[in-house]
């Protein structure tokens, strides 16, 4: 995959170290951007997705790395910042409801620094890597959601009043988990790269039990793929 830093158009691409953000970042870099990308230690449970996000990062090509520190554990409100809440196994959660691993508002402060860091960049790109297919119901991966960001980011700043235009792109959006790996397994992607478990541990292996690791084993199963996934229960 060619770098392309020299690149005049620039993007930010929020990356949180595993399958869905990967391949996002690998689109965006694809379609030509100099790719910034940022990512979130928010007191999230799987922090091991960080040091997997270092990696992406620069086995991507990405032009420049930001982690954010931001205390969201403080609020709490989720099983993934608040360890008194257990993450769901095996699909156990009430049918049609959103699950406990939902982080209240994450993707919208994330967007909001995103835009922050697009603004003082010159950038008018954002690349997210949400999915409303073969996901967990959480209410901030809708295209509704994403379209009034989009608009939201166009009149809440001195770019957009000066004529420029944001635009929040979500490639993955209208994919299934298999359709995404697949894009990904053409790009090249090492997907053992890559950290998808809301409990994975210390050491990055995950749980295998989880509403992520279920998605990502079915969707390289659908798309006829091998999973190289690290699993704690294999050692």
């Amino acid at each position: 995959m060619n770098t392309r830093q020299g690149s005049d158009k620039k993007a930010v691409v929020l990356l949180s170290g595993g399958l869905d953000s990967a391949t996002c970042l690998a689109l965006a870099r694809e379609q030509g951007y100099a790719c910034h990308a940022l990512s979130f230690n928010y007191g999230q449970r799987h922090r091991a997705e960080l040091e997997a996000a270092r990696r992406l990062a620069e086995g991507l090509g990405a032009v420049e790395h930001r982690i954010v520190a931001m205390d969201l554990a403080a609020l709490g409100g989720s099983a993934l910042t608040d360890l008194s809440i257990d993450v769901p196994e095996e699909g156990h959660q009430a049918e049609n409801s959103i699950p406990v691993t939902y982080v209240p508002a994450r993707n919208t402060i994330f967007l909001s620094v995103a835009l922050a860091y697009a603004e003082v960049l010159g950038a008018s790109d954002i690349y997210l890597g949400v999915n409303a297919v073969d996901y967990s119901g959480y209410p901030d991966c809708r295209p509704g959601f994403i379209q009034a960001f989009e608009q939201l980011a166009n009149l809440a700043t001195r770019a957009g009043l000066e004529g420029s235009r944001f635009r929040i792109h979500t490639p993955l959006l209208h994919l299934s988990k298999a359709e995404i790996i697949s894009q990904g397994h053409r790009l090249g992607i090492d997907y053992r790269m890559t950290i998808s478990c809301y409990q994975a541990d210390p050491q990055g292996r995950a749980c295998g039990r989880c509403d992520s690791c279920r998605f990502r084993a079915q969707g390289f199963a659908a798309a006829g793929l091998p999973d190289q996934t690290r699993y704690a229960k294999a050692d």
